[in-house]
């Protein structure tokens, strides 16, 4: 237990942020599957869409210190590929 004002401050703080952390960190993990399954079913504008979502979570949360930049940089990087890879596969 804390001992001192800042000390309880602190657990306050870290509670609200761990809290704020895991939400963002959900989200990133639920727009990054919905992307992934829409391109694995071929689905271009879905996937698209998802992708701006995808990014725009990625991109506060680096912001936020909630992951590191580099981290969001590498999966956007990541997801971008698969998305231009389906882009460029002739449609059926």
């Amino acid at each position: 237990m804390p001992n001192t004002q800042q000390a309880k401050k602190r657990l306050r703080q870290n509670a609200k942020r761990r809290q704020i952390n895991r939400s963002r960190k959900t989200a990133i993990k639920t727009f990054t599957r919905k992307t992934l399954k829409a391109i694995e079913e071929g689905k271009l504008e879905e996937a698209q869409a998802n992708f701006v979502q995808t990014q725009k979570r990625l991109d506060k949360a680096a912001k936020g210190s909630t992951i590191h930049p580099n981290k969001a940089a590498r999966r956007k990087s990541r997801l971008q590929k698969r998305l231009n890879a389906l882009q460029a596969k002739p449609s059926s």
